[in-house]
């Protein structure tokens, strides 16, 4: 083992293994969950050949190592199998100790950092595709830009199959369990069941009406989009594995490899389509009669908030809620105003992806950076929230509300979106029938105005040294 000698002295100067809970770790750092930190020595470790420094947060002892993190945490369980046997209960034990808001930060982080690389180069792919269309270099139904768009688009797609297998691990389930609820969510069969007549309505005439395509048992099921979707595979993949640990209590052990997958998932997947679907479903409609209210009520006001909740939308599958606002808007009117509102958005967390990139001193995290900037930009902003922002909670709320600043001048301007398309290529799609007008030029300002407020409050709130959830 290469790293034997370092990761014996690391766990012997962390208090032993039986001062540990649980070991993970990120990109740099091992993170440790200790009975008692006190007994850790933590000068000790700072002056240790291979350790770069240590930093005890949020309920965790992180020890940064840097790019050989992974092989070092390898060696340790090698030696002292960490993760094993009773340390498990005493972590869940110790989580519970945290604020709600770091543990949803150190549940996006562990469930989100094995899929940064992919996620950061498909991104950047998609970002780069669209592009090459914009400069008229290929036509959007030749068989190259097909095949480029697949390439770009598939693992945000099936995200729910990739998170099904991250979140398992993260809540110790099964991981094939988890795939397998997200690829029910992605199942194709869906899509076209949707597009169909709907069997009955529920809830018509309300906000929260809802069309009934199929029943489960009679009980009716209220289908959503679950492509893309973040919030929905955690939450069925935590009920799983509660479910899961119930079943091997009281299945045989001559049958337990089956039956229990087979119990798991009869039990989450529809409960996953009968209840945490219909819940999605309602709160994007409420979110999208909220903004119509607003709207009405003050479209600056609108764009201003909109702007500012917009990436936190996203990431609870929410925002599809304003999606028929904007379509009927388009189709009535001609235009929208919450199309500019939701790019001043995306650039929010471009500028506070910009500033980590240029104060980090961490390589690895440095090299993200980059693609998620660019992915950014041609408004894909998954790689920069999920493996930058987020996880780091400063850049991501300061990219929030400097998005309100610009989502205020975009509104006091006027700035209407003609098509539905974010990013940078918006800029030609506020161009209205009269030629450049106010509205055109509100966008310019207001995307400058954030990216550089965004990139001027990370740069100066935000510390390279403060660790990621």
């Amino acid at each position: 083992m290469k790293y034997e000698e370092l990761a014996r002295t690391i766990v012997q100067n962390v208090g032993g293994k039986e001062n540990v809970n649980d070991l993970g770790h990120c990109m740099t750092r091992l993170r440790f969950k200790l009975k008692d930190e006190s007994k850790a020595k933590t000068e000790v470790l700072k002056n240790t050949d291979g350790v770069v420094s240590v930093v005890q947060s949020g309920g965790q002892y992180q020890v940064v190592i840097g790019n050989a993190v992974g092989d070092v945490y390898n060696d340790i369980n090698s030696i002292y199998n960490i993760n094993e046997g009773d340390n498990v209960v005493e972590d869940q034990k110790e989580e519970k100790k945290l604020s709600l808001f770091d543990r949803f930060i150190d549940l996006v982080s562990g469930v989100f950092t094995p899929t940064l690389g992919i996620l950061a180069a498909t991104g950047m792919i998609k970002g780069l595709t669209m592009v090459v269309i914009a400069l008229g270099l290929l036509d959007m139904n030749s068989g190259t830009y097909q095949i480029l768009n697949i390439i770009g688009d598939c693992f945000f797609y099936f995200f729910p199959v990739f998170l099904g297998y991250t979140a398992a691990q993260k809540f110790k389930g099964n991981v094939f369990i988890g795939m397998a609820i997200g690829t029910a969510m992605v199942y194709p069969t869906l899509a076209g069941i949707m597009a169909e007549k709907p069997l009955y309505t529920l809830f018509a005439g309300t906000i929260i009406e809802s069309p009934v395509h199929l029943t489960f048992l009679g009980i009716p099921v209220i289908l959503m989009s679950y492509a893309s979707s973040v919030i929905p595979i955690i939450i069925a993949t935590w009920i799983a594995s509660k479910v899961e640990m119930q079943l091997k209590k009281i299945v045989p052990d001559v049958v337990k490899s089956f039956f229990v997958p087979a119990g798991t998932l009869l039990i989450v997947i529809p409960l996953t389509f009968i209840v945490i679907g219909p819940i999605a479903t309602w709160a994007s409609q409420l979110f999208g009669a909220g903004t119509q209210a607003l709207y009405n009520l003050s479209p600056v006001i609108t764009s201003a908030v909109l702007a500012g909740v917009m990436q936190i939308c996203t990431i609870f599958g929410i925002h599809w809620g304003i999606v028929p606002i904007t379509l009927n808007n388009l189709a009535v009117l001609g235009y929208d105003m919450t199309i500019p509102a939701t790019t001043i958005g995306i650039f929010g967390q471009v500028g506070a992806v910009l500033a980590v990139m240029v104060k980090t001193k961490d390589k690895k995290l440095k090299a993200l950076t980059y693609p998620a900037f660019i992915s950014g930009i041609f408004g894909v902003t998954e790689p920069a929230i999920y493996g930058i922002t987020l996880p780091r909670r400063k850049p991501f709320i300061l990219g929030c509300v400097s998005a309100v600043v610009g989502g205020l001048i975009v509104g006091l301007m006027g700035t209407k979106g003609y098509s539905l398309i974010a990013g940078i290529f918006l800029l030609p799609s506020v161009i209205g029938p009269n030629g450049i007008d106010q509205g055109f030029y509100g966008l310019v300002i207001g995307i400058i105005v954030t990216l550089v407020l965004s990139f001027l409050l990370v740069s100066f709130f935000w510390k390279d040294e403060e660790p990621a959830a």
